[in-house]
């Protein structure tokens, strides 16, 4: 699995992720530091180490997910039953790990910048082009509206019984002139366009994959260093402290189970969107007497996004705004969805086989029973034999619900590939404002008093049209009230007083 493929919209996520891992590979190198400087002094300074490394919830405990993360805190488990002199370590630390992974850091970081440096280089220009092709079919629009209008006066020249044979040559001629300028910039959009096309074609399936997958190798080699550092903080260790093996080996084992892949695979699983790329902009024909539509609803590649819409609902004093989790999983994004579901299924599938595998055994008992009397009473059986009739009869209802179920999800996922970009915000807020009834409902007034938890800038302008969301502006400061439940949705308050709800991904925290 590629970052390219299937995280080609999740800047934000992979920006995120290997700033994070170059945080965790960071706080490793200071973590040794600090270590050998306090080799010197007594198990109960070095627990106390261990304690302020270690990790404490929230965002770190998502994060130990992954197995390079989850390895580093491993190793601080370790640690705390470290007692006694640390003292001949401290010098072979500091050369082999913490000098060593400190100019890997280095260079590490200067890579990422250039990658994601790229990246926006890529944007910017997918960018300009859009606005050089915003600009031409202004052009086209404005020329055939005058050629038009240049026609219609030479027709009327023409009739004019008061014109001269001069007056009115001059007013054909004219009118060709024109019509032949508008037929230039008609031809000239429609190239442009086709370039355009070709360009943002270019930018989603070749230039961003290619940056991203950079940036999924980079990642992968920083993990196998920090690997090593891990099982070498554990070898310098073994050298001279034999009495306290078992922990070094286990400090090598959590080295040696980080899986670079694995980590990859659950960065995917957990942030895949499960949405298309952007189809090809349609060639809008101003000859045939089509009016100029709103260029922002029309071209708009960079910005478009497919988000939830939710229902208006009364919360009242002491109600939590959160809603129990539906049991088709309908309040999951598509891709997190039918995994759920197929996992369901397979549960169920297992606990039928079970409990058929169980009836028939009960059959061939109570078989044996009637042929042989004297080895049990056949009737003994036969609340068993009900009893497992009545579950396999409820597992199978269950199954074929979840089947259904499953068979929706992937349906309503193949429905959506037929949407073009252009529309994809509005076509999904109404799909799914008609088909699921999963999101809670609210007012738009919020009785609870209640203090903002963070703050945030806003990266695009939103219209807030749904009920219940709230309209923001590009560059807005506001206040958040409410985290994103993983829905990709929050609550905030504007600087106005106005609380509603708007797409997690329009919209940056602020440290």
């Amino acid at each position: 699995m590629d970052w390219g493929t299937d995280l080609w919209d999740q800047n934000d996520v992979i920006d995120k992720h290997t700033q994070s891992g170059l945080d965790l590979l960071e706080r490793y190198i200071k973590f040794v530091k600090e270590r050998t400087e306090i080799e010197q002094n007594y198990a109960k300074q070095l627990r106390n180490l261990t304690k302020k490394y270690s990790k404490r919830g929230g965002k770190d405990e998502q994060e130990c997910k992954f197995s390079n993360h989850a390895s580093f805190q491993e190793i601080l488990n370790e640690l705390g039953d470290y007692a006694g002199q640390r003292e001949v370590v401290a010098e072979n630390m500091t050369a082999n790990i913490c000098d060593k992974l400190t100019k890997y850091l280095q260079d590490l970081k200067q890579e990422r910048k250039t990658h994601l440096s790229d990246v926006k280089k890529a944007q910017q220009n997918l960018e300009s082009s859009f606005k050089h092709l915003e600009n031409i079919k202004k052009r086209f629009a404005k020329e055939w509206a005058e050629a038009d209008k240049a026609t219609q006066q030479a027709e009327k020249t023409e009739h004019d019984s008061n014109a001269t044979k001069v007056e009115v040559d001059k007013a054909k001629a004219h009118a060709l002139a024109r019509t032949r300028v508008a037929e230039e910039c008609r031809n000239n959009y429609a190239a442009e366009l086709q370039k355009y096309n070709k360009e943002q074609n270019y930018f989603y399936y070749t230039e961003i994959p290619q940056i991203y997958n950079k940036l999924q190798v980079m990642d992968e080699r920083r993990i196998q260093q920090l690997a090593e550092g891990y099982c070498l903080f554990s070898h310098i260790e073994k050298d001279v402290l034999p009495i306290i093996s078992k922990c070094l080996e286990g400090i090598a084992a959590a080295g040696t189970k980080i899986d670079h892949k694995k980590d990859s695979k659950l960065l995917i699983e957990q942030h895949k969107s499960g949405f298309d790329r952007p189809t090809d902009v349609e060639f809008e024909d101003y000859s045939q007497g089509i009016k100029p539509s709103n260029s922002e609803s029309t071209l708009h590649p960079l910005k478009g996004r497919k988000h939830k819409i939710f229902k208006k609902h009364k919360i009242t004093h002491g109600e939590k705004h959160t809603s129990p989790p539906a049991e088709d999983f309908s309040h999951l994004p598509p891709e997190q969805r039918k995994k759920k579901l197929q996992a369901k299924i397979d549960d169920i599938t297992k606990e039928l086989t079970k409990e058929q595998d169980s009836g028939e055994a009960l059959e061939k008992m109570r078989g044996v029973y009637e042929q042989n009397p004297q080895m049990g009473d056949p009737s003994s059986l036969e609340p068993q034999i009900t009893q497992t009739s009545q579950n396999i009869g409820r597992l199978r209802g269950e199954l074929a619900k979840y089947e259904t179920w499953l068979s929706e999800a992937v349906g309503g996922e193949d429905a959506s590939h037929n949407t073009t970009n252009n529309n994809s915000q509005s076509g999904i807020i109404a799909t799914r404002n008609s088909s699921s009834n999963v999101y809670a409902e609210f007012d738009d007034e919020f009785d609870d008093i209640e203090s903002p938890v963070g703050q945030c800038t806003a990266l695009y302008t939103f219209a807030g049209n749904s009920e219940g969301t709230i309209s923001i502006t590009e560059g807005e400061l506001l206040s958040v009230m409410e985290e994103d439940k993983g829905d990709g949705w929050m609550r905030v308050l504007r600087a106005s007083g106005q609380e509603g709800y708007i797409p997690t991904s329009y919209v940056k925290l602020t440290p």
